[in-house]
């Protein structure tokens, strides 16, 4: 009789004796070297086709599957001076065991080729396609671009290994980082508001439309005009001014796209690196040069604790001049 548990299921208390057989005792001895060996004779139907495969010396090759014959107590290959065949217990088993190594091979690697994940908001810095080179020539690791408009481009939600930033972090973010660059800002200008003829905001939309048709305006000169800020991943506020004299905030936007088209319909003036303007052409929209701009720092940034091993030799790599 079997006595019941405290949920009403039987509970089995016969005494294990220390001799019963385990599943696994018939795989004692055999090693994953033994199964490949066999296979690759089988496949190949001779022993020196096989070891030139494996890339090991025929000698070690027919030990490796002798050793597996005797650990198995059975003859798996017939060999003749001039062709192996298999018999039946070797049909039996390379019809096993043809599917399951490559299945047991996709268990071992599931993720495939090991990948950096590299985070970025708008766009990648050129410094960065020459770093990720160096990078899989030195690891043999590739790198995976992953996009988020978050102010940590994922970094802080472990969507990515590490991060292009580009502006200033935030002290309590628990990153190491180093600067990558330092870009020039530009400023952006709605393309309509140079021939508005209709103030919607008296005062904002005539300031911008007095610059509108500038080639180039002095840092300062934004002070006095509404300013388009992207609040998640710009890099411009206006804290960035003397605290007596900064703009005033005329809109915010969530990520680049918002930005741009609230800059284009003339909300106000936008900053942006000037990588922008390069890759980021707008028919609405013409890019100013800026004077005296402080430079946007673009940095790469990992987590200070528990970085994974791939990032942190991309960013030894960064450290290297």
């Amino acid at each position: 009789m079997k006595p019941d548990d405290r949920d009403g299921h039987s509970v089995d208390t016969a005494p294990r004796t220390p001799d019963a057989p385990d599943a696994l005792d018939g795989l004692r001895g055999i090693e994953l070297r033994h199964l490949r060996g066999f296979l690759a004779v089988a496949d190949e139907r001779s022993f020196t086709h096989a070891a030139a495969r494996l890339r090991i010396g025929q000698p070690a090759l027919t030990r490796t599957v002798r050793a597996l014959e005797t650990t198995l107590g059975a003859r798996l290959l017939d060999r003749t001076t001039r062709r192996v065949e298999l018999t039946d217990a070797g049909r039996r088993l390379h019809a096993d065991l043809a599917p399951l190594l490559p299945r047991l091979a996709a268990a071992l690697h599931p993720a495939g080729p090991a990948a950096l994940r590299l985070g970025f908001t708008s766009l990648l810095p050129d410094a960065c396609a020459s770093l990720a080179a160096r990078f899989k020539a030195a690891s043999g690791a590739g790198v995976r671009l992953v996009r988020r408009d978050s102010p940590l481009a994922g970094l802080e939600s472990g969507e990515c290994d590490i991060a292009v930033v580009r502006g200033d972090v935030p002290p309590d973010a628990a990153l190491r980082t180093t600067v990558l660059l330092r870009e020039a800002r530009v400023a952006a200008l709605s393309r309509t508001a140079a021939t508005a003829r209709q103030e919607t905001r008296t005062g904002e939309a005539a300031a911008v439309r007095a610059v509108a048709g500038r080639r180039v305006l002095d840092w300062a000169e934004l002070a006095d005009l509404p300013l388009v800020v992207n609040t998640v991943t710009g890099s411009t506020r206006p804290e960035l001014w003397p605290a007596d004299r900064r703009p005033q905030l005329a809109c915010t936007a969530g990520n680049f796209d918002e930005w741009l088209e609230a800059v284009a319909a003339g909300h106000g003036v936008g900053v942006a690196p000037e990588s922008v303007a390069r890759r980021h052409s707008h028919p609405g929209i013409r890019y100013v040069r800026l004077k005296n701009a402080p430079p946007v720092p673009v940095r790469l940034a990992v987590p200070a604790r528990d970085t994974h091993p791939l990032a942190e030799r991309f960013f030894a790599l960064a450290l290297v001049p």
